[in-house]
């Protein structure tokens, strides 16, 4: 009885989660603000729906399933990692956001006292070396 209250409960904050994510993702106003909902709560709510899975499917079966347990340590190692690559990939690109940053820490923006400061930071790399020469530094012999 308590483990089915547990697991019940479980799913439904998981679904709560997951609608709230969605609806960010469809509702909020630009790219950046979009990007939390998919990032923050989807993977709350998807990480308590599976946690519920593990739960009822190990106390029925007496056995932990182990596709399930990678897939939380996956979903919760790659969901941060990917929205900072998103993220930072619209940054390069120079994609506005409406928001303006944080007043705080002043957002993805520069500074006012730097040139550029209405623009947002651009990446410079650096070209890569002709093919067939040595790249790093030379020892001398």
């Amino acid at each position: 009885m308590i483990l089915d209250v547990f697991v019940g409960t479980l799913v439904i904050i998981g679904a709560v989660f997951t609608l709230i994510g969605s609806i960010g993702l469809a509702r909020l106003p630009d790219f950046y603000t979009r990007l939390h909902g998919p990032t923050k709560a989807t993977t709350l709510g998807a990480g308590a729906l599976i946690i519920a899975s593990i739960t009822h499917f190990t106390v029925s079966q007496g056995a932990v399933n182990l596709p399930e347990v990678l897939i939380v340590l996956f979903l919760f190692m790659t969901a941060p990692v990917s929205a900072h690559l998103v993220a930072r990939a619209a940054l390069v690109r120079d994609v506005h956001s409406v928001t303006g940053g944080s007043s705080t820490a002043g957002g993805h923006r520069r500074p006012d006292h730097q040139p550029g400061a209405d623009e947002p930071a651009r990446v410079d790399l650096e070209p890569s070396p002709p093919s067939g020469t040595e790249s790093g530094p030379q020892v001398p012999r």
